[in-house]
């Protein structure tokens, strides 16, 4: 697709800020959420928005799936949903043969709203499919289309008929994303376009082939030993009563974040790198992901909450 990485890490930027520009035209005043969902997308990673009602993080998901020009289904999760009401399920056919319909989960894109309003059966479903990109039923396997990405929703104010999600399945999702309330411009902004008659068009910046080829240059991407070890050392650090552990987890954290964040920090280290121009990572793209990577694989204790320490702190301190 084009003749070396160079060229191509050139050409990924142009792509990037074209992706930024059409999405900024719809979502005004998050421009690090749409950074990170971006990072997560070439990082080949899912990413879990959590924000009070109202924030846009449903339309955010629908226009990044506009201008990537992806398929795209979304996934309302009720206390009701069954795994099959995603998977999909086999019936039996006018020549009395089992053929196997196709779920929502068939798609590039999957916004899966409201994630913790299912019950475990269906979140372990959708556990399957972010990790292995393949659903099993009725003891066959079905691949899954590329690029998958699952782009989960959650409220945490009402937590009245939910579920918790599962360590397990929170270590899936590369990025936990918390959306703020916009400043007092921006939701000036918004409400005039909003209460108008003006209509945004979008253009499709991205081709499916085009994501999957940037996902494997972000992989190629070189990294110093120093970064690559700094990384390793923060996530390490965070886990209270090991070798390497900091004084500040031994003290707040009565669990750590695993190998998987470690890789986390690699690879979104590496594709912010990218998107800034850079053909190399250094210790501050690590910085500029970690937050966002470790802050829902790490637990506090009771001491942590009871002086109110929050975990961004806490991730703030050990990078410091």
């Amino acid at each position: 697709m084009y003749k070396s990485d160079v060229e191509a890490a050139d050409a990924f930027v142009v792509k990037y800020n074209q992706l930024n520009a059409e999405i900024s035209k719809v979502i005004i005043g998050q421009n690090e959420v749409i950074k990170d969902v971006l990072i997560s997308i070439f990082s080949n990673g899912h990413c879990l928005l959590i924000g009070v009602p109202g924030l846009a993080k449903t339309l955010l998901v629908n226009t990044i799936s506009d201008v990537l020009g992806l398929t795209y289904n979304r996934i309302q999760f009720t206390p009701d949903l069954m795994p099959s009401d995603i998977i999909g399920s086999e019936i039996l056919g006018d020549d009395r043969q089992f053929k196997f319909i196709k779920g929502p989960l068939f798609a590039n894109i999957i916004l899966a709203d409201e994630i913790n309003r299912t019950p475990p059966k269906t979140q372990a479903a959708l556990l399957e499919a972010m990790q292995e990109r393949s659903i099993t039923t009725a003891g066959k396997k079905y691949q899954l289309d590329k690029p998958f990405f699952v782009l989960a929703t959650q409220n945490p104010i009402e937590q009245e008929g939910t579920y918790s999600l599962p360590e397990a399945q929170l270590d899936r999702f590369m990025f936990n994303v918390w959306l703020n309330y916009p400043s007092f411009e921006d939701e000036l902004l918004v409400v005039k376009n909003t209460t108008s008659n003006k209509n945004v068009e979008l253009k499709k910046v991205v081709t499916a082939d085009e994501i999957i080829y940037f996902q494997e240059l972000v992989r190629r991407i070189p990294i110093a030993d120093n970064v690559l070890e700094y990384a390793v050392k923060l996530a390490a650090k965070t886990r209270p009563g090991t070798p390497l552990a900091a004084e500040l987890s031994n003290s707040y954290l009565s669990w750590g974040a695993g190998p998987r964040a470690s890789q986390f920090l690699v690879i979104g280290a590496k594709c912010h790198a990218l998107i800034n121009g850079k053909y190399s990572p250094d210790i501050a793209d690590v910085k500029a992901v970690a937050p966002a990577i470790l802050r829902h694989r790490i637990v506090r204790n009771y001491k942590a909450e009871a002086e109110g320490i929050t975990v961004d702190k806490l991730i703030l301190e050990l990078m410091n």
